[in-house]
């Protein structure tokens, strides 16, 4: 009786146990649904415009339009860069049912390269499905032409046009406009550094070299974007909202193309280059490097073989020699180096010495410093020094003036400085000091440096633009401006048209002091260099009908012992003599600048001299000629 009183107690224990877990249970549940539904209040509630925005962006997609890129004229309207359009065949791989069959069918057509077949695939595997990979690029007429009557035999398989830039006149320009090309690294780290990636997200080209790369920001313009709704595959379903791009501004260039291509077929592939200024305004109407080569090769992605051949030339055809040809100026500095000597009074106008045909500093025994004329020219002034180009007398003006003198003067000049030209392939080459020769060659100055400094020997370099730059300052009477290859910028807003006309700025200050009375002399140096009875440049000038001036310069390439003669017939070609030849024209009212460097052509009177005075025939004596503009 006791055993069944405790197991009834037991089981009433153990019932009452089960009930309390069973409410503990029960009320652990009721808080679990509480927090449940607590979260749910949270995220559907206080965080539903979070949530709705994170889901808005995974839905709708930012698609940026690349503008497009603005066109580049000559001074008369002549297209010089022009965006064509170029077709590709391309390939939607889910709207095709077998792709190595189609492939073998479309090379029944025109041929495909393996490489065109690896390309593809490659890029297949990093897009999506629904999105069309390209196959062939640069379509010919004839190739769309072809497809269009098959069209029908390949679902899945279209002709795509896209916007290339293109440069009709190929060689000629190339070292003016440079050439635009698809972003590379270095490209997008320029850019990131100038906080400008937004602006490429769609663009492939960016320009290079030229007044592509100055004049990028002008040439590009704004991005448009499309804002679309996508599904979970990535597939456009509709178009919410459209921006369109702003295409870039037109600008108009100084040059004139049909000079341009004169000028081009002129120097005929000779190695060199030839620069032409408006004195009055500075501005650039031709500038040629020759030998060229098509800037179209790179615009289009040029193979690793054609690039190394530009590379590997020995005519090196890749430097523009206008603005990175490093020359001695040779003897056309001297009416820059009689501007300083006059001015300084160093001579007079009256200054007369003899010239033996070798002059030697003085209380020296140094080796003689030779004159070209080995017999000399006799009495000499200032007007003959320059008219017969004598050696002499500029080494003495060298030897008075001194190199700190001389840096300082041919630095107003423009020499061993950028001359502001608006592209950024330019040289400063070297106007030497005694600072540069201690950091260069670990070595002071000496007197003998000094010497042939004077006739643009030694270690003095220039580039022919900035021999041209110098002969302008010399024609404008010290007014020193920057050569300019941009005329006016074009700006286009539907259907108007704005266009602003470049301005000058002051970049340099002007040569001041200088008595008129010194210009003039140099100067008329000059004319006599062409029509003087002994001017150096004398027989290439004959029979004009207009007065010119000019200075003719021999580079030498190597240097001659004591009483060595010159003997072009005998020594490699690539050691002969540059020919220098800098002038304007005409005389009494400069129109024109023309500055000419044939390298290892030998004397600047006999070889450049010619050359200029094609040029100045053919720009002052043409009827049909519309370069030299009316006088304002």
């Amino acid at each position: 009786m006791m055993r069944k009183r405790s197991h009834f107690r037991d089981h009433k224990f153990e019932a009452r146990l089960f009930g309390s877990r069973a409410l503990v249970a029960f009320i652990g549940i009721l808080l679990l649904i509480g927090v449940l539904i607590g979260n749910l209040y949270h995220i559907q509630v206080n965080q539903f415009k979070d949530y709705q925005t994170r889901s808005n962006d995974n839905r709708i997609k930012i698609v940026p339009i690349a503008p497009n890129r603005g066109l580049i004229y000559d001074r008369n309207g002549i297209v010089l860069a022009e965006n064509r359009p170029v077709f590709s065949l391309e390939i939607t791989p889910e709207k095709v049912s077998d792709l190595d069959e189609t492939i073998q069918r479309l090379q029944k057509l025109f041929p495909i390269s393996e490489d065109s077949i690896h390309r593809f695939e490659r890029d297949r595997k990093r897009t999506r499905r629904f999105k069309s990979v390209p196959l062939l690029n640069q379509l010919t007429e004839k190739q769309v032409a072809i497809f269009s009557v098959h069209q029908q035999d390949f679902p899945g398989v279209e002709v795509n046009a896209t916007l290339k830039r293109f440069y009709p006149y190929g060689e000629i320009l190339t070292h003016v406009l440079g050439y635009v090309s698809r972003i590379n690294d270095r490209d997008l780290q320029r850019l990131a550094r100038a906080e400008k990636l937004h602006e490429y997200r769609a663009t492939h080209d960016i320009g290079k070299l030229g007044i592509e790369r100055y004049y990028e920001d002008t040439l590009h313009g704004k991005p448009g974007y499309q804002e679309v709704e996508v599904n979970s595959r990535g597939r456009v379903i509709r178009t919410l909202k459209y921006e369109p791009p702003i295409p870039g501004d037109d600008i108009v260039l100084n040059i004139d193309i049909k000079l341009q291509s004169y000028l081009f077929k002129l120097l005929d592939k000779r190695r060199g280059s030839a620069v032409i200024l408006e004195p009055h305004t500075d501005a650039v109407l031709a500038m040629v490097s020759s030998p060229s080569y098509d800037p179209n090769a790179f615009v289009n992605g040029i193979s690793g073989k054609d690039y190394r051949a530009l590379l590997n030339d020995i005519n090196r055809p890749l430097v523009n020699r206008a603005t990175l040809g490093i020359y001695p100026p040779a003897s056309t500095v001297k009416p820059f180096m009689a501007v300083a000597a006059l001015q300084e009074k160093v001579i007079t106008p009256k200054t007369t010495r003899n010239d033996p045909g070798y002059w030697r500093i003085p209380n020296s025994k140094t080796r003689p410093f030779r004159d070209w004329l080995r017999w000399g020219h006799g009495e000499v002034d200032i007007n003959k020094a320059i008219e017969e180009s004598v050696d002499t007398f500029f080494y003495q003006i060298a030897y008075d003036l001194g190199i700190d003198r001389i840096s300082t003067w041919m630095g107003e000049f423009g020499f061993g400085d950028y001359t502001g030209i608006d592209i950024y392939e330019e040289s400063k080459a070297n106007m030497p000091t005694r600072e540069w020769k201690r950091s260069r060659h670990k070595t002071p100055w000496y007197q003998g440096d000094t010497i042939p400094v004077g006739i643009g020997q030694g270690y003095w370099t220039a580039t022919p633009l900035q021999i041209a730059k110098a002969t302008s300052v010399l024609v404008n009477e010290g007014k020193v401006m920057a050569p300019q290859l941009l005329r006016s910028t074009i700006h286009r807003v539907e259907n108007n048209k704005t266009v602003e006309e470049f301005k000058q700025p002051e970049l340099y200050p002007p040569i001041t002091g200088v008595k008129k009375e010194f210009w003039t002399i140099s100067k008329h140096g000059m004319y006599l260099v062409n029509h003087g009875k002994r001017g150096t440049a004398r027989h290439a000038f004959q029979g004009l009908q207009y007065k010119s001036a000019g200075k003719s310069g021999t580079a030498q390439v190597f240097g001659l012992a004591e009483d060595q003669k010159y003997n072009a017939d005998e020594i490699a070609e690539h050691l002969r003599d540059h020919a220098l030849f800098t002038g304007f024209a005409p005389y009494e009212n400069p129109r024109v600048v023309v500055t000419v460097v044939l390298e290892n052509a030998g004397g600047g009177s006999s070889h450049g001299a010619p050359v200029v005075r094609q040029i100045f025939d053919h720009m002052l004596l043409d009827k049909n000629s519309h370069y030299i503009e009316p006088e304002k």
